[in-house]
């Protein structure tokens, strides 16, 4: 196995600023050169081509987004004269065009990069199926679904829990206002006077904070933890909380670890169902959410999925 990594980024950062009008300014240039030119990743192109250039004689090449210029410097790279390899897979977690979770729809002018890498590559590969119409239809014949992988010991899923003395539940990822929104549940669960702790580990603690005030030591916020140490605490939680995206295109891969963790989940779609948490808290899951088991997401098995369209 030989690893081979190309240069450190050479475009100028957008410089971060302390005083907060300044602040907001700099994140506003950082966004506006995002959405419009996909800077500063938009260097991975030149990166990766360079990086390809004596490339050539191996069996399968795979490419994985995000960032999708990434995809987009392979499709460069890859030529009739020299495929690089005999078989390409361009790997996509979300769809790019076809993004509906993102605040601003991709410009116009990126549909002819993705379309230019989906006609170079042999398959696109998804987590999901349902994520296919986020993808143009004359390359839905190239999608080939095969979920993310993760190394884990299937013999040890779920073997550290016991129900806890009052009800114990945790939710772990971020949060998209209006979609994958956590207020609603929040605001029920502040009405409430039964005893509880919720875990809430998340990226920016602080945009809850107004409600640990109120709910004091039944919420107990953090900031990401190391996956080994998350799904130990995930493994003794009476349940688990999913806030939906609410499209059928995306699929949290916290999904993945809660399904390895082998607890009950508890989903929080747009429509919140108060009586479905009250169940919850009283120990009855029959309206948990079905997620798919944790054997489909092994890296032996996703392994393998990639090497079969070699086939």
């Amino acid at each position: 196995m030989t690893f081979k990594m190309w240069g450190k980024s050479v475009l100028p950062k957008v410089p971060e600023f302390k005083q907060k009008h300044l602040s907001v300014f700099g994140r506003g240039i950082s966004r506006i050169l995002s959405v419009l030119f996909e800077y500063p990743c938009i260097e991975e192109i030149f990166q990766v081509k360079k990086m390809l250039r004596n490339e050539s004689g191996y069996n399968l090449m795979i490419s994985f987004a995000v960032p999708y210029p990434v995809h987009w410097g392979v499709a460069w790279s890859r030529t009739e004269n020299r495929p690089i390899a005999y078989k390409w897979i361009a790997d996509c977690g979300d769809p790019y065009m076809g993004d509906v979770l993102d605040t601003f729809r991709k410009p116009f002018y990126f549909q002819y990069l993705e379309k230019y890498f989906c006609r170079k590559a042999d398959y696109i590969s998804i987590p999901i199926e349902t994520a296919t119409n986020g993808y143009y239809p004359e390359f839905h014949q190239k999608i080939k679904i095969i979920p993310q992988g993760f190394n884990f010991d299937l013999n040890k899923k779920g073997s550290d829990y016991q129900i806890n003395n009052i009800p114990t539940f945790a939710y772990a990822g971020g949060f998209i206002p209006g979609s994958r929104d956590p207020r609603p549940l929040l605001n029920y669960l502040n009405s409430l006077n039964i005893p509880f702790r919720f875990f809430v580990y998340t990226n920016k603690p602080e945009l809850l904070y107004e409600y640990q005030s109120e709910l004091g030591d039944k919420l107990l916020l953090s900031n990401y933890i190391p996956r080994n140490e998350l799904m130990k605490v995930l493994g003794k939680m009476d349940f688990l909380v999913n806030f939906d995206n609410n499209t059928t295109l995306n699929s949290p891969s916290k999904l993945i670890d809660y399904s390895i963790a082998n607890r009950p989940v508890l989903n929080i779609s747009r429509n919140f169902n108060s009586n479905d948490l009250l169940d919850f808290l009283h120990g009855d899951y029959s309206s948990r959410m079905s997620i798919p088991k944790a054997e489909i997401f092994h890296i032996k098995n996703i392994a393998g999925l990639f090497l079969k369209l070699l086939d």
